[in-house]
């Protein structure tokens, strides 16, 4: 399953200044019946964007018309909890490309690298410049730089370098899952199974 390229991305972003959210947050249990990535966008955060009759929470961020973007900015311990890939599923097919936090779970850091969602992980200081310049202006721009590894807020230039393994890195510019990183490289398998 090829997913979109990845270089660079402006955009406003979403704030979610909430801590420890879990995999059943993001996406709850009920849902995972399908195998397929699609329509898991409309489930995304379920249990907080509705009330019991499913209609929209006033309180909650992504049914607040003041925000938009395709970056989700998180509490720290994002994505805790079961190894649920449809937690990344949700998010990605909801329109965010980036979910930013001061800490990730690895399981679910390394679903989102496998399902075309970067994660960037941030300092605690500079994830709290993000939410105060967020509630300035609820346009607030960031820039992620995914080549330099850099994210950078627009209106103030403040940036941070973020770590990401080479071949997930490799993998989003080129839009690449495991098997066509591996088709990529088909040529100099060839030629290295001919010198065998």
């Amino acid at each position: 399953m090829s997913v979109d390229k990845f270089n660079i991305l402006e955009s406003a972003f979403v704030p979610l200044p909430v801590e420890n959210v879990d995999t059943d947050q993001i996406i709850p249990a009920r849902f995972l019946k399908a195998t397929v990535r699609e329509g898991f966008g409309e489930k995304l955060f379920m249990d907080w964007r509705y009330d019991e009759d499913e209609k929209e929470k006033d309180d909650f961020v992504l049914n607040n018309k003041k925000y938009s973007g395709s970056i989700l900015v998180a509490g720290r311990n994002f994505g805790s909890g079961s190894s649920r890939e449809h937690a990344a599923w949700a998010i990605y097919d909801y329109g965010f490309k980036v979910v930013v936090s001061s800490f990730f779970a690895d399981i679910f850091k390394n679903n989102a690298l496998n399902n075309g969602l970067l994660p960037v992980q941030v300092s605690p200081g500079f994830l709290e410049d993000l939410f105060m310049e967020n509630s300035k202006d609820a346009g607030c721009m960031l820039r992620i730089d995914l080549p330099e590894q850099e994210i950078t807020i627009l209106k103030n230039g403040r940036k941070e370098k973020f770590d990401i393994n080479h071949y997930k890195k490799e993998c989003l510019l080129n839009g690449y899952d495991d098997i066509d990183y591996l088709l990529s490289m088909k040529e100099k398998i060839l030629e290295f199974e001919k010198k065998l």
